[in-house]
């Protein structure tokens, strides 16, 4: 099967997102000016540099409450600052419930029962026990093609890690397998890892 996306797909459902997968969940938090904290997932979300530290995310919605996409975005505008989650299996119901378009009074981490706490170098919440968190401060934010198309760049400058993930000094993501996001409503979880090197190592 080929397909121009200009001309559809003819498919029952958009096979796009299945093609790109599995991928990672950015569960973020963020604050707005008022100092109220939101959080949600994001699955168009990746590092994108070592040197300093950087991770993007891309958001494809918008809110008619809001000017700047969804709650997270806009927040991120007004303060400069989010953190970046990794979402464990045991969270998947939470992450879930985070995920509803909520009006900005609504407080997720209290709706997805969460405990918080601050963050170290900037000013924002982050869930308590999460298997790694990034905090991170805004570096810009992009317009792409298309309606409510966002990319946001943050450089990373605090990272927290769950002392039961760190094995031999690494690491290891089959201590929380973290879930991940397929095409369609479907998810997977990591649970096993393997080793591989490249040619001349």
């Amino acid at each position: 099967m080929f397909y121009e996306p200009k001309n559809g797909h003819g498919l029952p459902h958009n096979p796009f997102n299945a093609i790109i997968a599995p991928r990672p969940i950015a569960w973020i938090a963020t604050r707005d000016g008022q100092g109220r904290d939101n959080l949600a997932p994001y699955s168009f979300f990746n590092g994108a540099a070592y040197e300093p530290p950087q991770v993007m995310f891309a958001t494809t919605g918008s809110k008619p409450d809001r000017d700047l996409g969804k709650d997270t975005l806009d927040n991120i505008r007004q303060t400069g600052a989010f953190c970046v989650h990794v979402v464990e299996e045991a969270a998947t119901e939470a992450m879930n419930t985070s995920a509803g378009i909520h009006p900005r009074e609504v407080d997720e981490f209290a709706l997805a029962g969460l405990e918080r706490v601050e963050c170290e170098t900037i000013a924002c919440s982050r869930i308590a026990g999460a298997p790694a968190a990034l905090e991170c401060k805004l570096t810009r934010i992009t317009r792409l093609p298309g309606e409510a198309n966002h990319v946001c760049f943050g450089e990373v400058t605090g990272i927290h890690l769950r002392d039961d993930c760190l094995v031999g000094g690494k690491f290891d993501v089959t201590r929380f397998t973290p879930l991940s996001r397929l095409g369609y409503r479907d998810y997977t979880v990591v649970r096993e890892a393997f080793t591989l090197k490249r040619p001349g190592e």
